[in-house]
């Protein structure tokens, strides 16, 4: 018995097109699970974001001079230091506005337009 040239044209383009919609189909349903991750994704991206934002808050909070100097008394037991605590960090300045300016060799005066001679 003699196969007709149709017949095996036609197997071959039935064959053809069930594999291009099983690829098809493969290809739709790995999109899909793309999607749902990528939306897992942007999901946990907005919980780290909200995250951040109360943790500046909260950090924020604990920069200011008030908590600061409630965890130095309560927590940490300090207090204002005592006068023969304090030390002199060097020479006190001179009366009147202290170091005289350095020298101004070439510089211009303020209106004065000329370089200083």
């Amino acid at each position: 018995m003699k196969k007709s040239p149709f017949l095996v044209v036609w197997t071959v383009a039935v064959a053809a097109t069930a594999c291009a919609f099983t690829v098809f189909l493969a290809l739709r349903m790995r999109q899909i699970e793309l999607g749902y991750d990528i939306g897992k994704a942007h999901a946990h991206l907005a919980r780290l974001r909200e995250v951040k934002r109360v943790l500046e808050l909260e950090r924020a909070s604990y920069e200011t001079p008030e908590r600061v100097d409630r965890v130095a008394r309560s927590v940490l037991g300090m207090g204002r230091p005592s006068a023969d605590r304090i030390l002199p960090a060097g020479p006190r300045p001179a009366v009147g506005g202290g170091v005289a300016p350095p020298p101004m060799d070439g510089v211009l005066k303020a209106g004065a337009g000329s370089a200083v001679p």
